[in-house]
């Protein structure tokens, strides 16, 4: 498939291409341009044009074209989630839902373009501005630049390039390497509903393509999905420019479980959350398991039972219940980390075992809280289980990460509840369920090595345009 530049489909400027493998089976499916950095120029100097025209465009046409989209998603859902699921490898099931999702998000900010509403302030508080009024508006940034990742890629796009358009900004997406071609393809929707020239963009290949338009003049907001490495990186790149950057990043999630619990509810939650959802690669998936010691023994036996259970391969099949991880190398790495909590001590109950990109899901008791399988995050599925005694030591295990992103806790105890959401330095606090949700219309989003921003439909888009304001003096009293 052809990039998109200035509303061409075209090859990288030297030719370069990439392939695009399926995880599952190695075959190549297609290949993508590898952009230069003459490609990346050639793209912001078009979105200059393209973030004039979308400025321009009202509120009601934003509308129009987002919820056309919309509609042609629903139409293709099938389709669209059969190829992402060869290019991603999650399950068919789950890749044919993130499509829908999709749909639901554009058709969200398409709504969301309505309500882009300014304030007004009476300034009758402040003596000397009796006669004087103040309002302001929301106005587009400009230029916004969407990395994306690869574990969700069409889902979190959508946040970034709908939320980007319906606040009248243009937008530049960086798909992932692994798995851009559904990208691409509803790419091809937004130009057929009637998008501006340069309005969006797709500019496919590497780092360095990422890297180039991070460090752009011409690029006034980053918003990327992605790991707490490359955020870091992304911050201090575009702090020299001064741009807008919003990074949503890693998890080391903990899910506390007490004593009250139901614990087959809860252990089938925990399968769900760690194994059988994108493959164990969710920023927000369950991590970290604490057991209140007087349920430890049946709960580890019903998630053991449970996960012995699972079939592993390829994704395509409806009885697979966990497919590959993206490629070798993550699969490598989470290898890595499971061979280092043996080292150190940890007893592998089940799984523990790498076949190409397969990663058995795998269970570890007597993880040490500073082995990385525990300590730091894990891109695949791999479930350390720990016991608590005290309620409060298993909320200073929860929060000794550097993580932040989300929390869950399995009671009935509103005590408990309250107490665990005022102490749990995480963006989102669950309750009898596991971390591995998400719903587009919340503000999603972590703390410390999290990031540094929340997104879904309201926030995003009030974080994508930028407050003007107007004092208007003497316009009160007499004549």
């Amino acid at each position: 498939m052809d990039m998109l530049i200035n509303s061409i489909w075209t090859q990288a400027s030297d030719g370069t291409v990439d392939p695009v493998t399926n995880p599952a089976t190695g075959e190549t499916i297609d290949t993508v341009p590898r952009a230069t950095t003459v490609d990346v120029d050639a793209a912001v100097a078009a979105a200059q044009a393209g973030r004039r025209a979308m400025a321009e465009l009202p509120a009601y046409r934003r509308y129009e074209i987002l919820e056309a989209v919309a509609r042609r998603i629903e139409a293709n859902q099938t389709e669209l989630g059969a190829r992402l699921c060869r290019e991603n490898g999650k399950r068919l099931a789950e890749t044919t839902s993130e499509v829908g999702v999709a749909a639901r998000i554009f058709r969200g900010y398409a709504e969301e373009a309505k309500r882009l509403f300014g304030r007004t302030f009476p300034l009758d508080t402040i003596p000397g501005r009796e006669k004087s009024l103040a309002l302001t508006t929301r106005e587009p940034v400009g230029v916004v630049v969407a990395i994306v990742p690869f574990n969700y890629p069409v889902e979190l796009w959508s946040h970034k390039v709908a939320g980007g358009l319906a606040a009248g900004n243009a937008v530049i997406t960086k798909p992932p390497e692994d798995c851009p071609l559904v990208m691409l393809e509803i790419a091809r929707y937004l130009e057929e509903a009637g998008l501006p020239k340069a309005a969006h963009q797709v500019v496919t290949g590497g780092r360095e393509v990422g890297e180039a338009l991070v460090r752009s003049p011409g690029v006034q907001m980053i918003t990327m999905t992605g790991s707490t490495a490359a955020g870091i990186r992304i911050l201090e790149v575009a702090a020299k420019t001064l741009k807008k950057v919003h990074v949503e990043l890693g998890g080391n999630d903990a899910t506390i479980v007490c004593e009250d619990a139901d614990i087959p509810a809860v252990a089938a939650a925990l399968v769900a959350g760690r194994f059988t959802s994108g493959n164990g690669q969710i920023c927000c998936a369950v991590k970290r398991v604490l057991v209140q010691r007087s349920v430890y023994a049946p709960l580890l036996e019903a998630v053991t039972t449970i996960t012995k259970t699972l079939r592993v391969g390829d994704p395509t099949n409806d009885d697979i219940d966990i497919g590959p991880l993206i490629n070798r190398r993550g699969a490598e790495r989470v290898e890595a980390q499971i061979a280092q909590a043996v080292a150190d001590g940890a007893t592998v109950v089940t799984g523990g075992t790498r076949r190409d990109n397969f990663i058995e899901p795998t269970i570890l008791t007597g993880v040490k809280p500073g082995t990385p399988a525990f300590a730091e995050e894990t891109f695949g599925p791999v479930l350390p289980i720990l016991a608590y005694d005290e309620f409060e030591d298993a909320l200073a295990l929860a929060n000794d990460s550097p993580y932040g992103l989300q929390a869950a806790i399995f009671t009935n105890d509103m005590r408990r509840i309250m107490r665990a959401y005022e102490v749990l330095d995480v963006g989102t606090v669950v309750v009898n369920h596991t971390t591995a949700v998400r719903v587009e219309t919340l503000p999603f989003g972590g703390n410390r090595g999290s990031g540094n921003s929340r997104e879904g439909m309201h926030d995003t888009l009030h974080d994508m345009t930028k407050q003007k304001t107007l004092l208007l003096s003497e316009v009160f009293g007499a004549i």
